[in-house]
């Protein structure tokens, strides 16, 4: 596909979703990359969730083109990005493109993921080769694999780009910072699962997708620089939470074999034993109780927004 030789009018629609909350700065460098882009059929949706930073004055004075919705509430990022997934459908979009605020697209990302899948009508996720900000030549990430624990791997996370991945190719996930998704996957297969909240969200979307027949692809000529993980990235108590509780409701909504489970449960074990026990982590004691509060939630049942901290 190439949009300089084609009737506009026979381009895919694209709309553009991300979610901002007092990051005006990102979210502004998020859609100047998005226009320097240069995909000729491109909508552009914010959804501010009550933002007190200026952001929606900033982007209706900067982007007047930009659709701004006020989010009511907060559904997290996986109920949040459903509302902008809607509101993208209802604007005729054929492809939708959920991003992070603070990713930076290379310029021709969209058009280089449509070309890659442009002959096959079941490719139903996109993502591009992401790599990290604050080291431009740095990957961040290569697509994603799901390992013995259906635990998820970054492929080629933290290893120079020398251009060692040249082909587009199938994958088990790709990075949730910056995802291409097709309308009829999303018509069919439905959003994100909004009682993840946040974390692992679109890791499960990809595995219902490709349980259902759709395919994944990573595209490595299309690049997308991500602020948010560094190399050095620690997450908090709260994330630490949403990692162990979601890995399991994932394994128990996709009926994980009993092989899976013994890998899941035996690295979430260790993780509090070591939290636990192991002088050099006894700083880590926020992080075991947030993921002891995880499996403990899990099996009770609770899904959504942690309640409790």
């Amino acid at each position: 596909m190439n949009s300089e030789t084609r009737e506009l009018s026979d381009l895919p629609c694209v709309a553009a979703v991300i979610l901002n909350t007092n990051r005006r700065a990102d979210t502004l460098a998020c859609l100047a990359s998005l226009i320097a882009d240069g995909y000729p059929r491109l909508r552009m949706l914010v959804l501010d969730n009550g933002s007190t930073d200026g952001s929606i004055e900033a982007i209706q004075a900067e982007y007047p083109e930009v659709q701004i919705h006020r989010l009511a509430e907060n559904r997290g990022y996986a109920g949040n990005n459903n509302v902008g997934l809607g509101l993208a459908l209802d604007a005729g979009a054929d492809w939708v493109l959920v991003l992070n605020e603070d990713v930076v697209l290379g310029s021709n990302t969209i058009e280089r993921m449509l070309e890659a899948v442009e002959g096959d009508a079941q490719a139903g996720i996109v993502g591009p080769l992401i790599l990290h900000h604050d080291e431009p030549l740095v990957i961040q990430s290569a697509g994603g694999r799901l390992g013995a624990g259906w635990q998820t791997i970054h492929i080629g996370q933290n290893v120079d780009n020398q251009g060692q991945f040249t082909m587009p190719g199938q994958v088990d996930w790709v990075s949730g910072c910056a995802l291409l998704a097709r309308r009829a996957m999303i018509e069919g297969l439905g959003g994100f699962d909004e009682r993840f909240f946040y974390y692992w969200e679109e890791t499960e979307w990809c595995l219902r997708a490709r349980r259902a027949g759709w395919r994944v692809y990573f595209v490595p000529a299309a690049q997308a620089w991500h602020k948010g993980v560094q190399r050095s990235y620690h997450p908090g108590p709260n994330t630490t939470y949403y990692w162990g509780r979601n890995w399991l409701m994932m394994l128990a909504k996709h009926h994980a074999p009993p092989s899976v489970w013994i890998v899941a449960l035996a690295i979430l074990g260790r993780s509090l034993l070591s939290w636990t026990v192991r002088p050099k982590y006894r700083s880590q004691g926020p992080h075991r109780d947030a993921l002891l509060q995880g499996v403990v939630d899990f099996a009770r049942g609770r899904t959504g927004m942690r309640t409790s901290v």
